[in-house]
């Protein structure tokens, strides 16, 4: 009769390449990640860049009327944006005035960029 036993072996890496390992860390790519998914929608990036354009502020329903969806969805946009700190909105009567946060789109400009660089 024969005995199957099963061993395992620890591997440092694979056959061809022994060593390989990534450069930017779990932490470090789940940040990355982050801030790329934020930019990672097409609505999103022409909220922030109708608010680039701007110098002061712009009402919510200029976004709206500029934009191919409706409302809750230009809505559910803007909060993402203010809850990743990009954006942020004063309100005037019934209306909401949206302003992009300059330094906060060059923070997270110089992230992206670094992150990148890290690894070439």
């Amino acid at each position: 009769m024969i005995e199957l036993t099963e061993t395992t072996t620890t591997s440092t890496g694979g056959c061809c390449l022994p060593g390989l390992a990534p450069r930017i860390d779990a932490t470090a790519a789940r940040a990355l990640s982050d801030d790329l998914g934020i930019l990672g929608h097409p609505i999103r990036l022409q909220i922030l860049d109708m608010l680039a354009q701007s110098d002061g502020h712009v009402c919510v329903c200029d976004l709206e009327g500029a934009l191919p969806v409706k409302q809750p969805t230009v809505s559910h946009h803007l909060k993402l944006l203010r809850e990743a700190g990009l954006i942020d909105c004063e309100r005037k009567g019934l209306w909401a005035y949206y302003f992009v946060k300059r330094d906060a789109l060059a923070a997270l400009r110089g992230r992206i960029l670094g992150a990148l660089d890290a690894v070439r």
